[in-house]
C-alpha cells in the first residue's frame, strides 16, 4: 500500500512539536546575539586618506604622510556586511535565516525512523494480532503518535466492515498525514526560492543608487566611498540570498527523499500486518 505523497507523523514521538520549534528558535536567537556582538566595527582609521597631512617638497611633488598600511585599521567584515545590507535587507534575511533553521530542525526530528515506523510498535502490534487481542492492538495503535500508528488504528477500526473498507480508511489517513508533512517541507523550498529573489531585488536597488549618484554629480568624478556603498549593497544582498537558498534547497530535497522512503515503508508494513484480515 503506497501513498501518493510523502509525509511522516503528525507530532514527534515523545517530543512535543511546539517544544522542538521553541528550542530551535532560542538557539537561533542566541546565535544572532553572538554574531551581533562580533559585528561591531573596529575603531576606524584615526586619519582618513582625505584628511592625511600633505607636504610639498622642493620639487613641487606631493607626499601623503600618516596614511601607511601600518597606521590604517579597517572595519570588520561583518560590520561592512551589516552596513551594506542596511536595516531592511538585514531584518529580512535575519528572519529568513531563523525560519530556515527552525523548519529544518523540526522536519529533521519528524523524519526520524522512530517517529514514522517505530519497530516496537510493529512487534507489539503483531503480537496482539497473533494472540487474537484485537482491542489491545487497536488501543496500542491509537495511543501511538507515529505515522504508522495513525494508519493502523484507522484500518483496524474499519476492519469489521470488510478488508477493502479498512484499506480505504488507511489510505485516507495516510494521504492526510502526507499532506501535513508536504506542506511543512514546502516552506524549505519556499525559502530557497525567495532568498535569491530578494537578493536580486537588493542588487537592482544598489545599482540604482550607484547610478543615481553618478547622474547627480554635476562636475568631476562622484565620491568613491558613496559609489562603493551602492555596489556593496548589490553584491552583499545577492551573496546572502544565495547563502540561504543553497542549504534550503539541499535540505528540502534530502529530507523529501528520506521521507519518501519511510512513507513507502509504512505502506509495506501496514499492508503486511493487515493482510491477515483479507478474505480468500
Amino acid at each position: 500500500m503506497a501513498y501518493a505523497s510523502d509525509s511522516p507523523a503528525r507530532t514527534l514521538r515523545g517530543v512535543p512539536l511546539a517544544t522542538s520549534c521553541l528550542l530551535a528558535t532560542k538557539t537561533c536567537l542566541l546565535a544572532a546575539v553572538l554574531i551581533a556582538f562580533g559585528a561591531h566595527p573596529s575603531p576606524l582609521l584615526a586619519q582618513e586618506d582625505g584628511a592625511a597631512a600633505v607636504e610639498v617638497d622642493q620639487a613641487g611633488e606631493k607626499d601623503v604622510v600618516g596614511a601607511s598600511d601600518a597606521d590604517r585599521q579597517q572595519i570588520s567584515y561583518l560590520a561592512w556586511a551589516a552596513r551594506s545590507l542596511g536595516w531592511f535587507y538585514g531584518l529580512v534575511f535575519l528572519g529568513l535565516s531563523f525560519t530556515l533553521v527552525a523548519i529544518f530542525v523540526m522536519n529533521l526530528l519528524t523524519a526520524r525512523r522512530e517517529n514514522v515506523v517505530p519497530s516496537t510498535l510493529v512487534a507489539e502490534f503483531e503480537q496482539h494480532l497473533e494472540a487474537k487481542q484485537m482491542q489491545e492492538a487497536y488501543d496500542l495503535a491509537r495511543n501511538d503518535e507515529s505515522f504508522l500508528g495513525h494508519v493502523l488504528s484507522a484500518g483496524l477500526a474499519k476492519v469489521s466492515t470488510g478488508y477493502n473498507q479498512a484499506v480505504e480508511a488507511m489510505q485516507e489517513v495516510g494521504e492526510e498525514e502526507n499532506m501535513r508533512l508536504e506542506h511543512r517541507l514546502s516552506y524549505l523550498a519556499l525559502i530557497g526560492t525567495l532568498s535569491p529573489m530578494i537578493g536580486l531585488l537588493g542588487t537592482v536597488d544598489g545599482m540604482i543608487d550607484s547610478f543615481k549618484l553618478i547622474a547627480n554629480t554635476a562636475t568631476g568624478a562622484p565620491d568613491p566611498q558613496a559609489l562603493a556603498q551602492g555596489i556593496s549593497t548589490a553584491l552583499f544582498t545577492t551573496f546572502i540570498g544565495l547563502v540561504l537558498a543553497i542549504p534550503a534547497l539541499a535540505a528540502y530535497n534530502l529530507l523529501r527523499n528520506r521521507v519518501s522512503r519511510l512513507v513507502l515503508e509504512v505502506g509495506i508494513v501496514s499492508e503486511g500486518l493487515m493482510n491477515r484480515f483479507q478474505t480468500k
